[in-house]
């Protein structure tokens, strides 16, 4: 099981993929934005998984946010496709994954087990 910290704006989107990791086995601690999601990072967790593009505070400066707290937060970014293709497809961050939307949530899980399990 692993401690995942979860940034969406989209209310329906972030229940639906905090449902998802909870049935693979996961603790999720949910946020509706970036901002919200500062305070979780005063305690660890195994992955940030965040949208890019949210209000107040992005999923790519809360990252890096993380990633000051915690050096090894292991970090995947979900956005819709527009937004990756902006920036060539690459990860907006290093060490970090993009996942576009839409996507299966089977698809999600699968790429959170890889990244839990990549050493």
């Amino acid at each position: 099981m692993a401690r995942i910290l979860l940034a969406e704006d989209d209310e329906a989107m972030r229940e639906f993929l905090a449902a998802a990791l909870t049935r693979a086995g996961h603790e999720v601690a949910s946020f509706r934005d970036g901002r919200s999601a500062l305070a979780a990072l005063a305690t660890p967790f195994d992955l940030l998984i965040a949208d890019i593009v949210m209000p107040g505070l992005d999923g790519i400066e809360l990252a890096r946010r993380a990633r000051d707290a915690q050096p090894e937060t292991r970090v995947m970014f979900i956005t819709g496709f527009a937004a990756v293709a902006l920036n060539g497809g690459r990860a907006p961050l290093p060490r970090s994954t993009v996942l576009s939307k839409p996507f299966h949530l089977r698809d999600l899980v699968a790429q959170v087990e890889r990244i839990l399990t990549a050493a």
